[in-house]
């Protein structure tokens, strides 16, 4: 990792752009479907599909293949991130209010159809089928269909019992277009949420329109300021459970003195002697960079700039300082709140947003299976249609005022 003492702009780009390329995939998938999604499937993941859909018969091997310690620390997680959502939920009601002359209000009505992507990557992921499945299934969507890459034993496991209504055994880019647009065997979906790659974050960007899309999730990334009161084991293994995910992953630290940075990096050395995914995370680690900041406002003010997907926050007086940071997936707060933590059991999610996307949204959540949709009854028309028709011919929409007098 390299150290230094100078932000430069390059720090705050995105990621490359590369919309041409998920434009054709996308664009093939439309016109020929189910033929597109089985080509680009053996073209990039190098696996024959005859059948999408898992079936109900695999499921169950799936689920009985599983070690009995593994299914309870699936069923563990699946119990905190529903507990979680079913608060959350808790906290937005119907609402009906009372106005002068109207009774005014809103519903909550969950989605009918829900895609949840699962990544495969390097390894499987069945933590992620629990962070976007669980949610929608406590919101009340009646139809969630999971689609992972390489699909493996775990992740089909994890996904039935999260509560997946099918799992289709597709990823990468055609998978995003046939969620959106559908294909013979496989449905068009309200909502395409889930993590991946730049490749999938931009073909989400590319679909959104058809149907909707959670946020940006690209390649995953951490930012920890970190001053004399962290320990650096901690940080140094904190930012390799990053850097592990893939080669565009990216850790950065921001501490207040060179030799601590210093300290990091020979943690990590030492940790990836040994660490069975080095080859990835030491890749991505040599990039990633450790910034020596002058003090705590510069680092706030480096960090809501770069709005990181996770921020951990191992300083002194946290609590007087928590306030300031204003952009992030999710926070990590003290030495003992390990961003894997979040990753899999706590019951926050960890679909979070990347490449600044956190500047405008937070994380999933149950809210991104739901719709707040307002109603209204009028009673008393006078003043409604008096000011309607005011306004109306004031922006020359004079069938709006014709609608508005005739109520009076």
């Amino acid at each position: 990792m390299k150290i230094t003492n100078q932000i430069t702009e390059d720090f705050y780009k995105d990621s490359e752009d590369v919309s041409n390329i998920v434009k054709a995939i996308i664009d093939d998938v439309k016109i020929d479907g189910d033929n597109a999604v089985r080509y680009y499937t053996k073209k990039f993941d190098n696996v024959d599909v005859s059948n999408f859909e898992i079936s109900d018969e695999y499921i169950q091997k799936a689920l009985e293949s599983i070690p009995k310690d593994v299914r309870e620390a699936i069923e563990f997680s699946i119990q905190n991130v529903e507990n979680f959502a079913k608060a959350q939920l808790g906290s937005v009601k119907n609402t009906v209010y009372q106005a002068e002359g109207a009774i005014l209000g809103h519903k909550i009505i969950p989605l009918e159809k829900v895609g949840c992507y699962i990544p495969g990557g390097n390894y499987p992921l069945p933590s992620t089928a629990i962070m976007t499945i669980v949610p929608a299934r406590i919101a009340g969507v009646k139809e969630i269909i999971a689609v992972s890459p390489k699909t493996q034993n775990i992740t089909i496991a994890a996904a039935k019992l999260a509560g997946a209504s099918k799992i289709y055994q597709i990823g990468g880019v055609q998978a995003i277009a046939a969620l959106a647009y559908g294909t013979k065997t496989i449905p068009a979906v309200d909502k395409i949420v889930g993590p991946g790659n730049k490749y999938v974050a931009c073909a989400k960007k590319l679909v959104y329109g058809q149907c909707g899309i959670d946020f940006i999730a690209g390649p995953s990334e951490v930012m920890i300021i970190a001053d004399d009161s962290a320990y650096p084991e901690f940080v140094a293994a904190d930012l390799l459970a990053q850097c592990e995910h893939d080669k565009d992953a990216r850790a950065y630290l921001l501490c207040f003195d060179k030799k601590f940075a210093n300290k990091v990096n020979e943690y990590a050395e030492i940790f990836l002697k040994t660490l069975k995914t080095a080859d990835i995370a030491k890749e991505s680690y040599q990039k990633s960079i450790a910034y020596v900041v002058k003090n705590i406002d510069e680092a706030v003010e480096i960090a809501n700039k770069k709005a990181p997907e996770h921020l951990e926050l191992c300083i002194n007086n946290v609590n007087e300082e928590i306030d300031k940071f204003k952009n992030y997936g999710s926070l990590f707060i003290g030495n003992y709140s390990a961003e894997v933590f979040g990753d899999y059991v706590s019951g926050t999610n960890h679909t979070l947003p990347t490449s600044r996307a956190s500047r405008y949204t937070g994380g999933l959540s149950v809210f991104d299976f739901i719709k707040i949709q307002t109603f209204q009854k009028i009673e008393t028309v006078e003043k409604f249609s008096k000011y309607a028709s005011i306004l109306a011919e004031q922006e020359g929409l004079f069938a709006h005022k014709l609608a508005s007098d005739i109520r009076k």
